[in-house]
């Protein structure tokens, strides 16, 4: 499990490094995935180079246990015709070939245990891949999620502190002008009807005042 824990952490360090560079997070995933994936067949190849070296070593085995067996059959041909010189030297042989076997098995333990070990973290490999794609694509759905509120939310900003408010600000101001021109109406028809009361009543100031006072009070004239 050592290799798979080191492949996860490069992943993470990787993974932790993107983020905080701001990258596009649908992105960050399309590659962990991608990484993994890459990772799974190197392993896929790790695997098969072990697988194909244990064979070797067997046919190497029962070569060398073929050739033992072969030694001992001449050595007792030898001895059987009489030539034991002979024979002694077909049961060196054949001693040469049981070490070269024995040393075989023993490397052929080793090799099963690193097959078997990397099988299994291949298989461990592709089940974590399966769940990381299945990750992947909620965490995608959930960041697409989070971009469309995001830009939702910076619309509404824009829309309740921006264009709304300016065009309340103008209706606003022409409200107010509006209401001066109004009141400027007003002023100047105060003015115009004052100057026919001061006409009528000879031009008396008093009365000129009482007149303006009892327009704007709007009072009805005596």
């Amino acid at each position: 499990m050592g290799l798979l824990d080191r492949l996860f952490r490069v992943a993470r360090a990787s993974l932790n490094d993107t983020l905080n560079g701001a990258e596009d997070p649908e992105k960050l995933l399309e590659q962990a995935t991608a990484d993994l994936q890459e990772n799974l067949l190197q392993l896929r190849q790790a695997v098969a180079v072990a697988i194909a070296t244990q064979k070797r070593s067997e046919r190497q085995c029962d070569q060398a246990q073929i050739q033992a067996r072969e030694f001992y059959n001449r050595a007792q041909s030898a001895l059987e015709k009489g030539n034991e010189p002979l024979a002694r030297e077909a049961l060196n042989r054949r001693q040469s070939y049981l070490e070269t076997a024995q040393a075989l098995e023993g490397q052929l333990k080793q090799q099963q245990v690193t097959v078997q070990q990397l099988k299994t973290n291949m298989r461990t490999l592709e089940t974590k891949i399966t769940q990381a794609r299945t990750q992947k694509d909620m965490y995608i759905a959930r960041a697409r999620s989070a971009k469309a509120s995001q830009k939702l939310n910076e619309m509404m900003t824009q829309v309740n502190g921006g264009a709304f408010n300016q065009i309340e600000d103008k209706i606003l101001a022409m409200e107010a002008d509006a209401a001066a021109a109004a009141e400027l109406g007003q002023l100047s028809q105060d003015s115009l009807e004052n100057k026919f009361s001061a006409l009528e009543a000879g031009a008396n100031p008093v009365d000129t005042e009482l007149a303006a006072l009892k327009s704007r009070l709007q009072l009805p004239e005596s």
